[in-house]
């Protein structure tokens, strides 16, 4: 930030519709903008990653619902994660800003709905990058562990090891690769479409037979250990699938990135807003149809309940060693470049939070390299990762069946920040009716009713990702321990706590929302809404 302030009024020439859009937003062009609208729709489908989240937390949708659940709950959830995506995109084309939904919520809401905003989605992006990483080295675990005979997988300190080793690759990729990383997220598109159109037929292909599509959408499972095992009753339907349901929402997450990378993407009003919804509508689409594909392949229902319902154990049933090991391989693939991508949105929000001095040491994290890279702010995004995933250290089994408790914990916190800093500038923008001044993209008279589905949405993820993962996790139940507990619950009241303690003792005091890296001419104003 030691550049000198640049005056629009006096360089406007020179100035491109995305420069003279971003400077009367009050920001002066500092990272280099150079992504095509296919770049920006690449990061959020990358980071959405179905090859990621179908795989990683597949075992908790079969442990909350089974196939059943699985089958239906997936296309209504993604519908209505659409519809925070729509909102999203409509208000990324009126702002776009590499703060994004902070941004949108500090001129929707005033500073304190900004400064709310703004930890939520950095919370929620440094879990998200944590529980990509963890799910890639496990997953490259899972995959050595059926291609290299006598290897033995499962071994928690020996994934963590892999855990470290993908964040130290994708940390050296974001630092030294930064013109690449457009390029990685271009082929990483074609990688989730191919692959996972590969791993679609061949579960249609190799298996000797397939479920009965009666099994398939009437099955449902209760592998949770609450309600006896019940499948049916309130207990099941206000519980049990709700803790099945964080699947979806989990796998369908971090869209914003599109929001946070328009500061670098060219006609960013239209392609972010773009970038956005249709990473969602495509996600869905080929996540929908890879869910089927593991369904119909289970050759036997109850051991693969027996064996913690994960992606995996269908896999062994299914396929042979070495084709096992080959989609998996794929899949684990595809999570690194989620990773990549991951934490390539996570820096840049650290970057423009940090540029509006909202969070302790901002001039460090707000530091941009030779190369227009905030090194440090990647660098602090790792080492939070690393930090928060130290519990998956810990071993947990559930009737003998390793438990990542720790992942699943970490995917909700990541679930958690990102829902609720989406619903803060989503339910301003209702406030503000039609004194929104929208951009080239927006919703027409429909914001109002996709608003308020939106925020339903949040509702239900809010429930999904507090709930234990297994009734060991609730205190109430004979066997409880700490080590079952969804440390969600504990880790964001704390978290809550802490930032509201902040506000009141400090940052209300001086922190007035976005500021301005760029001195306004008389001929040009910051756009506020009124």
């Amino acid at each position: 930030m030691a550049e000198e302030s640049v005056s629009p009024s006096s360089s406007s020439v020179a100035m491109t519709e995305d420069e003279k859009q971003l400077a009367k937003l009050g920001y002066k062009q500092e990272l280099s903008r150079s992504w095509s609208g296919f770049s920006n729709f690449a990061i959020s489908f990358s980071i959405i990653s179905i090859l990621a989240g179908c795989f990683t937390t597949f075992g908790q949708g079969w442990n909350g619902g089974g196939p059943a659940a699985i089958a239906w709950g997936w296309p209504i959830l993604a519908a209505l994660i659409l519809c925070i995506g729509l909102c999203l995109a409509e208000l990324v084309s009126a702002f776009p800003t590499s703060g994004g939904i902070y941004w949108w919520a500090s001129k929707l809401g005033g500073p304190k709905a900004g400064y709310y905003t703004g930890w939520l989605n950095l919370i929620g992006l440094l879990a998200i990058v944590a529980s990509v990483a963890y799910g890639c080295a496990t997953f490259l675990d899972l995959t050595l562990g059926f291609l290299i005979s006598g290897y033995s997988s499962g071994n928690l300190d020996t994934i963590f090891i892999y855990f470290l080793l993908v964040f130290a690759a994708v940390v050296l990729l974001n630092i030294f690769s930064s013109n690449l990383l457009a390029i990685f997220n271009n082929v990483s598109v074609w990688w989730h479409v191919v692959g996972a159109g590969f791993i679609i037929v061949m579960l249609f292909i190799l298996p000797s037979h397939h479920a009965s599509a009666s099994t398939v959408f009437t099955h449902f499972v209760n592998n949770t250990g609450f309600f006896n095992g019940k499948t049916s009753g309130a207990g099941f339907i206000f519980i049990v699938l709700p803790i099945g349901a964080l699947l979806t929402q989990y796998t369908i997450t971090g869209y914003d990135a599109s929001a946070h990378l328009s500061e670098e993407t060219k006609g960013a009003s239209t392609a972010a807003a773009k970038g956005i919804w249709r990473s969602i509508f495509f996600s869905a689409i080929g996540g929908w149809l890879l869910m089927l594909g593991f369904l119909f392949a289970v050759q036997n229902q109850d051991k693969v309940t027996a064996g913690g319902g994960g992606v995996a154990v269908i896999f062994s049933q299914a396929l042979t060693s070495r084709w096992a090991g080959t989609l998996l391989l794929i899949a684990t693939v595809g999570q690194f470049f989620c990773t990549m991508a991951c934490l390539t949105s996570c820096s840049r929000m650290m970057f423009a939070f940090s540029r509006d001095g909202a969070v302790p040491a901002s001039k460090h994290w707000a530091q941009l390299n030779h190369k227009r890279v905030p090194v440090k702010a990647v660098l602090l995004s790792a080492a939070i990762g690393i930090f928060i995933t130290l519990p998956a250290l810990i071993k947990v089994n559930f009737n003998g069946v390793p438990v990542p408790v720790a992942f699943y914990a970490v995917t909700s916190i990541g679930v958690i920040g990102l829902y609720w800093c989406f619903a803060i500038p989503i339910w301003h923008r209702l406030k503000a009716g039609d004194s929104l001044e929208r951009g080239e993209w927006h919703l027409g008279k429909h914001y109002r009713w996709i608003a308020y589905v939106a925020l339903v949405d949040v509702a239900i993820v809010t429930v999904s990702a507090f709930l234990p993962t297994s009734n060991l996790g609730a205190p109430w139940v004979t066997g409880f321990a700490l080590k079952y507990v969804n440390y969600t619950i504990i880790v964001v009241p704390v978290v809550m706590v802490a930032l509201w303690i902040y506000w009141h003792v400090s940052v209300k005091h001086w922190f007035k929302g976005p500021k301005s890296t760029i001195d306004l001419g008389p001929d040009m104003s910051a756009g506020s809404l009124p």
